[in-house]
């Protein structure tokens, strides 16, 4: 673990032990000057007992790593690493991990040495980094990138919380199959399957769908039914009229009928009311009243049948939810394999 450039604090001491720490590390160190240059971020802040007890860890993590004893070694560097955050503690780490099967964690710990960003490390340690970056994303691991435009749409990763839309997110992942899920109350729920291979970049965009219950009618003018009811009542209250207007003119035609048979059919005249009488209008009335009853019993009918087939349903709506997924390359246009789109 180099320690790199210090700059001489107000013990004259401090930069001496630095060195001899480096020296026992088997790396190099400039010389520190007194107006050298600011001290390096993973040594702010971080008293000298922390240094050293990383540096004693780090030693022993050392030993075991070159017994291949992993599991002790990983061990020994993540408690160095909880006493001082050293982007060489990382790659030293990330080196254990890759030896022990934990392509992720690795890819994770060697990201994390190149956060200080170039000349963090030194050359060879950084080429490393960089190199077996690049083997892990291309043999071992595996990109999901989705995107929800729903606002408030929670996104799930495997069961696990991922991010809140409306965004996109991107994720390493172990190749094999995955399952995202989006939830937000008042919609489906969206719960897909995604299957990557090592070296590809899974994309794809989530949709969600309300759901709802909605009512409608058949026709959306409500009062038609029920206009041919009112038809059919007034035919019937029409046909009412006119079979009392008819009665009225039978009993009056009777009463002429009977006076007129009294008067003339003892003389051996025609009994028979004339044309025109009042029999008549009473027999086209009781037509009509007739006909109209007939008329309105079928509006009635008619409009009863309609206002049933109008009567208001209630569905609730269908799941539309869906995403669909690219699967690509995951590093460069380079890799291996052709790119295909899956739905799913």
């Amino acid at each position: 673990m180099s320690a790199t450039r210090t700059r001489r604090g107000g013990r004259a001491g401090l930069g001496v032990k630095l060195l001899l720490c480096a020296v026992l590390l088997g790396v190099h160190v400039a010389p520190v000057r007194a107006d050298g240059p600011p001290m390096l971020p993973w040594h702010q802040g971080v008293p000298e007992e922390r240094k050293q007890k990383a540096e004693q860890l780090f030693q022993e993590g050392r030993e075991l790593h070159r017994s291949a004893i992993l599991a002790e070694a990983r061990s020994k560097y993540e408690e160095a690493l909880r006493y001082w955050e050293h982007p060489e503690l990382r790659v030293y780490l990330g080196r254990v991990l890759m030896r022990s099967g934990l392509p992720l964690l690795a890819y994770e710990n060697l990201q994390r040495a190149l956060r200080w960003g170039p000349g963090a490390l030194e050359p060879q340690l950084e080429a490393e980094a960089r190199a077996s970056m690049s083997e892990l994303l291309l043999q071992e691991l595996a990109v999901i990138e989705i995107r929800c435009d729903e606002p408030g749409a929670a996104v799930l990763l495997d069961g696990r919380p991922w991010f809140v839309g409306p965004g996109a997110e991107r994720r390493l992942v172990l190749p094999g199959e995955h399952v995202v899920t989006a939830r937000k109350e008042g919609y489906y729920a969206v719960v897909k399957p995604i299957v990557v291979l090592a070296g590809k970049r899974a994309s794809g965009t989530l949709r969600l769908s309300a759901d709802a219950t909605i009512t409608e009618r058949r026709w959306q003018a409500a009062w038609v039914p029920w206009a041919v009811i009112g038809a059919g009542g007034a035919l019937g209250l029409l046909g009412a009229g006119l079979t009392w207007q008819a009665s009225v003119h039978n009993d009056k035609a009777e009463r002429e009928f009977q006076a007129a048979f009294r008067r003339a059919c003892q003389q051996e005249l025609e009994c028979r009311p004339g044309e025109g009488s009042v029999y008549d209008k009473g027999l086209l009335e009781n037509g009509i009243a007739i006909g109209s009853f007939v008329a309105g019993g079928v509006a009635l009918i008619t409009g009863g049948v309609l206002v049933y087939m109008n009567r208001p349903r209630s569905y609730r709506t269908s799941d539309q939810g869906d995403i669909k997924i690219e699967v690509a390359p995951g590093v460069s246009g380079s890799a291996a394999g052709l790119s295909t789109r899956i739905r799913f």
